[in-house]
Parts: structure tokens; sequence; C-alpha cells
């Protein structure tokens, strides 16, 4: 196993993480920047208004996006499972 493909393996990973986490992060950051424009316009300070619709977002993304996460994540999954035998000898 030489030190490129390890490399590449772990940036694939890396790819992943990203592509998966991405699209919920980014609905939460948007929430929550809305969120704070909305609370420092009206002056509203509630604690849990700035958490709800984030929570809110980001199960409606999850629902959006799931499929497609699940898809990206099971194909990295059998890609490290079908080189197994690359890792071990």
């Amino acid at each position: 196993m030489s030190q490129e493909f390890i490399i590449g393996l772990a940036e694939n990973g890396v790819w992943v993480v990203l592509l998966v986490s991405g699209p919920l992060l980014l609905v939460a950051l948007g929430l929550g920047l809305f969120v704070s424009i909305f609370q420092a316009t009206t002056q509203i300070q509630e604690q849990t208004l700035a958490f709800i619709p984030k929570i809110v977002g980001v199960l409606f993304a999850l629902i959006i996006f799931g499929p497609w996460m699940l898809s990206l994540l099971t194909d990295f999954a059998q890609d490290i499972f079908s080189n197994l035998y690359r890792f071990i000898g």
C-alpha cells in the first residue's frame, strides 16, 4: 500500500465529510444569520428564538438532502470495503 493511496483515501474521506455535512451547516448558518438580523432589528432577545428555527430548518434539510447524503456515505463505505484486501495485505 503506497503513500499516494493512503493520501488519496484520506482526501476522499475528507471530501465525503464536507459534502455530507455541508448542506446542513449552510442551512443552519443561513437561518442563524436571518434570526440574528431579525432579533437585532426588533430587539427581541429571546434565547429560544435562535434555536427553534435552526432545529426545524436542519430537520427539513435532512429530509431533503438525506437520501443524497446516505447514498454518498454508502458509496464511500462500499469503496472502502471493496478495497479491504489492499489494507490487509
